[in-house]
């Protein structure tokens, strides 16, 4: 299916397509070109948001006492068509939020592995046997659904965050409404497309598109909620969480980060740059796990910052739908004018900007979009707020250690705690960074970014409600334990 550029995209409402009840749309713009409109999203109304729960919750009374083989055929057959239309949304989401087509596809790849995996969960283990003191009864455990989940998603991952969301959510019997950042909202209308293809009853997965302040907001607040699955900033987390803790809602959040990756002094350098560049810049830096502190222990800091340098020079940045890009655009505009005030802030706090500019990136094809080039700091403090705050763009801060030691203590010394890496050959260093780093993921000779879709997932500190997501983790979040006792 080719892309159409300009089209209106619906709100999706018990098993349906319609406009907002209040007429408006907003324009989905090209980062990377913003004469482009991708397309135009509904501005919806707590009225659509209010359709849109009492839809999930008419059908979670069905979709609930389905099997879990059922359910898991239909995310079967949603893993079909997303893949029949994997380059066709990967260029969407390209165009949305200008990551590069490579990294799109591969995000949309990873979405049809996600449904394929917990198609599988709907026939494993959701319980236990457990003695009874009772000779005669049978006690166990089973596992049942919150009812109506709120998936707030942003707009980084357009396609593998909702979905690892909503496959679990679905698998364990929830429904699900769906609110996604307002810059793919295109993204993800034709993601939802694809649950509706597949044959998903009615009703049991919603889109509604808007503002987070009306829609976000609203579904924490929304008396037939049940839960709340968020991915997005600290500040818009905290007001989710509230906003449920004030009436009982379970939630889930997964916040921000502020990475660092530990160079030691035995480290593969040329290793350790690469992933260091992979980590930090892919994406334009626009990742929760991407790496933003470069911790390097002194004895190969001049050399790491040589080869860093270097390397650098190579990075083409353009549209992500032209083959020779590297790195694509920041994702809107309020994105680029946030990454160049902190690089300017760097420079004001005495940080060195070995590489990158103040400015807007330049080139012929660059003048349209919201260009910026990687920015690199020397003479980094730990107290600097280049090296405290979360960015979310492609700048990377270069800090001294003495010792490996002190490197162990300045990537700790931060108010997040979702990812880390380190790169040795000593195992005495690899297992005193295990043990004492404080983050949700830690990885040895490997880059902070990413996260293998089996595996549990999130942070620590202020990185996140302290859930986990994906994996088979994910089910302590979408359901609930039942104890059940039974005496004839």
């Amino acid at each position: 299916m080719a892309i159409e550029l300009g089209k209106t995209y619906l709100n999706y409402i018990d098993g349906g397509w319609g406009p907002s009840r209040s007429g408006n749309t907003a324009a989905s713009l090209n980062p990377a070109n913003i004469n482009e409109i991708v397309g135009y999203v509904q501005l919806s109304t707590k009225e659509d948001l209010d359709r849109a729960v009492a839809s999930a919750k008419d059908a979670s009374k069905s979709w609930r006492r389905l099997a879990g083989s059922a359910r898991g055929e239909l995310l079967i057959k949603a893993a079909a068509v997303l893949e029949s239309r994997l380059e066709e949304i990967a260029e969407t989401m390209t165009r949305e939020m200008g990551k590069t087509f490579a990294e799109a596809k591969g995000e949309t790849a990873r979405g049809i592995a996600i449904l394929r995996y917990y198609a599988g969960e709907g026939m494993r283990r959701i319980g236990d046997v457990i003695p009874s003191t009772d000779s005669e009864a049978l006690m166990l455990t089973t596992r049942v659904p919150l009812g109506v989940v709120g998936v707030i998603s942003p707009w980084n991952f357009p396609v593998a965050i909702p979905v690892w969301k909503m496959a679990p959510a679905l698998i364990y019997g929830n429904t699900v409404v769906l609110k996604p950042a307002q810059e793919t909202a295109v993204t993800a209308a034709k993601l939802v497309e694809c649950f509706a293809e597949a044959g998903l009853p009615a009703g049991v997965v919603n889109l509604v598109t808007g503002s987070g302040a009306l829609v976000g907001q609203g579904l924490a607040e929304h008396p037939d909620v049940n839960g709340i699955t968020f991915t997005g900033s600290n500040q818009v987390g905290k007001r989710v969480a509230q906003a449920a803790l004030a009436r009982g809602a379970k939630y889930q959040l997964e916040m921000g980060g502020k990475n660092p990756i530990i160079i030691a002094a035995d480290a593969d350098l040329d290793l350790a740059v690469d992933a260091t560049i992979s980590g930090g810049l892919r994406s334009s830096g626009q990742k929760c796990t991407a790496t933003s502190r470069v911790i390097i222990v002194n004895e190969v800091y001049e050399a790491f910052k040589k080869r860093l340098l270097a390397k650098l020079e190579g990075i083409t940045i353009g549209n992500g739908m032209d083959a020779g890009t590297w790195m694509g655009p920041c994702a809107n505009e309020q994105q680029l004018t946030t990454v160049l005030s902190y690089i300017q802030q760097g420079l004001e706090e005495g940080a060195e900007l070995m590489f990158g500019s103040i400015s807007r990136a330049e080139g012929p094809q660059l003048t349209k979009g919201y260009f910026v080039k990687p920015a690199v700091f020397g003479n980094v403090s730990s107290r600097m707020r280049i090296a405290q705050e979360e960015i979310f763009g492609p700048v990377l801060a270069l800090i001294r250690a003495e010792s490996f030691e002190e490197a162990i203590a300045l990537a700790n010394d931060t108010e997040f705690g979702l990812s880390a890496s380190v790169f040795t050959q000593n195992i005495g260093n690899m297992l005193t960074f295990i043990q004492d780093l404080d983050a949700g993921l830690v990885r040895v000779n490997s880059e902070t970014a990413g996260v293998e879709l089996q595996a549990p997932f999130g942070g620590t500190k202020q990185s996140s409600s302290h859930s986990r997501e994906q994996g088979q983790a994910a089910i302590e979040f979408f359901t609930s334990i039942k104890t059940v006792f039974i005496k004839g």
